[in-house]
């Protein structure tokens, strides 16, 4: 935002004109949200936790997807893109339908670092992320999980969304 739109005109004398909002005059809580955009429950609930946040703000969102090459099977990594492609045009369709502008990123890694790196190259003002409720096994082999991992090294505030919140 830049400094021009964040002061009133105060010289103003038409009466009838409608005062500015506080926070256009204040300027916003957040002005980028990044949410991170996955394929289950919890990740739709991030998207749709982020929306709202992003409306209520006159944010923008920035709806990463980011393909986990740790598995370097070309097949594997395919299906990834291609379900990305989806979901962050899906995350598009709906913030326009809200009057949202999303910004469709994506990034090729390890998820954790690429959604650090990314909020901080584009400063982000909040981070959304989903964590899906984890049972017996899947706690033992992934003893830290996406959430966990970037809330320790984000230098932003990050919301942890569940399927059922």
């Amino acid at each position: 935002m830049s400094a021009d739109t964040d002061t009133a005109d105060i010289t103003s004398t038409d009466a009838t004109a409608a005062p500015e909002s506080s926070a256009t005059t204040r300027g916003s809580v957040f002005e980028r949200v990044l949410v991170v955009t996955r394929d289950d429950e919890a990740g739709r609930a991030a998207v749709d936790a982020g929306l709202d946040i992003a409306a209520a703000h006159g944010a923008t969102v920035d709806a990463l997807y980011v393909v986990d090459t740790s598995e370097h099977w070309d097949m594997v990594v395919e299906r990834r893109e291609r379900t990305g492609e989806a979901l962050v045009e899906d995350v598009a369709a709906r913030g326009e339908a809200s009057g949202v502008d999303v910004e469709k990123r994506f990034r090729y890694g390890s998820p954790h670092r690429e959604v650090l790196d990314f909020a901080d190259a584009h400063d982000a003002d909040l981070i959304v992320v989903g964590s899906a409720r984890r049972t017996g096994l899947d706690r033992l082999v992934r003893p830290e999980t996406l959430p966990t991992r970037v809330q320790r090294g984000a230098s932003a505030p990050v919301m942890v969304v569940g399927a059922d919140d």
